[in-house]
């Protein structure tokens, strides 16, 4: 009789604490991920203010991330303390293949912020409307498929997935020096790393091209334009501003996987021999912690985040220092004044021409996720754009507050306004109701 003897994994020779040093530190970095990426979809979720179709991509980054880290920290620990991989072949397959996939997305995600901020900026005219929910979802079902596809082929032979660094996680087979492991290590890259960043690269140079433009552009305006034009300036800026904050996500993204790649490319280049356990396992925890980057920038930069964490969790709001007049989101406060101005505007037709078009004036991006500097319960702190919006709703809602009293004054003024703009149609010089013209003697109003 045969036994099947299992034969264990190998396993580095280096100190016992270099282990629990790490392992300490990838816990450090899983349960700031866990949290703070749940804090993000929680949030992006209950706000109506940042459930925009843009902002689906932010929730589909907090998604992969969260994902990374509740699959990646637990094992990663519990293997430290052991001082190596204790679970199986199977599970360190599993480990990896989590591992890529999540990765893979990420990088995947942050490309399509990129570009659709690049729309958003460059083309404004040219993607109102094209970035509805449902295109959104497809594109987020597009690129879980696209990592899924460059994940599953070390299953099926292409390469491997084994045991990496001290030995107590598991990534692909990129130290193997062979033609099909160096094949897949090198399109790995090509198409999940470097065109993806190329891309990235191509956005935000015309991003920031366009920004420079304008501001040169609204240096010569002058004009009855010039109203207009400062309002799409600083719709432009308030684009810029949350592009800023993708920027730095992209950023540090790429920061925390660049030393994993470069460790991935020296060993694909046949010096594999030159890495030590160290050099293979420290670049591998940075890559990782590259899921905390999302949550952390957002509690900082995102007035709109901070303060739907505030109204949902009144308790993370102190602790993130959320000033007590920011602790409520303005979307209810925005939509009852919207009704409110709506219903008292049905009573007057032309009011209420002139109220539509300022509240449709608020696109959808800068209502949701572009407007990172949106804290809506500081007037100082609104782009130009709302503010307007604001002051016109504000000085309509007076007047018709002011109208209500008095029917008949209602229609005197309105029947001034029609009479005049006939006389001028005419070509003559408008009278005024109960006053003698020359040619049309006394009008008399009711």
């Amino acid at each position: 009789m045969v036994r099947d003897v299992h034969q264990p994994f190998p396993t580095a020779d280096v100190p016992d604490h270099a282990h629990y040093t790490i392992g300490a530190v990838i816990l450090a970095v899983g349960i700031t991920g866990m949290v703070g990426n749940f804090l993000v979809m929680y949030a992006f979720s209950k706000s109506k203010v940042l459930r925009t179709p843009s902002n689906m991509f932010i929730i589909n980054l907090a998604i992969a991330d969260f994902l990374m880290c509740i699959t990646q920290t637990p094992t990663f620990f519990v293997n430290s303390m052991h001082k190596r991989w204790i679970f199986g072949e199977k599970a360190c397959e599993l480990y990896a293949f989590c591992g890529a996939l999540f990765g893979i997305c990420s990088m995947i995600t942050l490309m399509v912020i990129a570009v659709d901020r690049y729309f958003v900026i460059t083309r404004p005219l040219a993607s109102i409307g094209k970035m509805s929910r449902k295109r959104a979802l497809v594109i987020m079902a597009v690129s879980w498929i696209y990592s899924m596809g460059w994940s599953l082929p070390p299953f099926f032979g292409w390469s491997a997935y084994v045991p990496e660094g001290l030995m107590t996680s598991c990534s692909w087979d990129y130290t193997t020096f062979t033609p099909s492991v160096r094949a897949y290590t090198m399109l790995l890259f090509v198409f999940v790393f470097f065109i993806p960043l190329f891309v990235i690269i191509y956005c935000y140079f015309f991003i920031f091209r366009a920004i420079r433009n304008t501001n040169r552009a609204v240096g010569k305006i002058s004009g009855e334009s010039t109203k207009n034009s400062v309002r799409r300036f600083n719709r432009l800026q308030n684009d810029w501003k949350m592009a800023k904050v993708a920027l730095i996500v992209i950023l540090l993204y790429v920061i925390s996987w660049s030393p994993y790649s470069c460790v991935a490319l020296t060993a694909f280049a046949g010096h594999a021999d030159k890495l030590t356990p160290y050099i293979h396992s420290v670049p591998a925890v940075i890559a990782k912690a590259s899921a905390i980057h999302n949550p952390i920038i957002y509690a900082i930069t995102h007035p709109k985040y901070r303060s739907a964490i505030a109204k949902y969790i009144p308790w993370l709001g102190v602790i993130m220092c959320v000033p007590a007049r920011d602790r409520f989101t303005s979307s209810s406060f925005m939509s009852t004044r919207r009704s409110t101005v709506t219903s008292q505007s049905s009573e007057n037709s032309n009011f209420h021409r002139t109220v539509k078009p300022c509240l449709s004036s608020v696109s959808d991006s800068e209502s949701g996720w572009t407007d990172t500097d949106g804290d809506l319960t500081s007037l100082s702190s609104r782009p130009a754009s709302r503010q307007v919006s604001c002051e016109v709703m504000r000085r309509d809602t007076a007047e018709l507050v002011s109208l209500r009293p008095s029917n008949s004054l209602k229609v005197n003024k309105v029947s001034r306004n029609n009479f005049g703009a006939a006389e001028r149609m005419l070509g003559q010089p408008p009278t005024v109701p109960g006053h003698t013209s020359p040619q049309h003697g006394t009008v008399s109003h009711h």
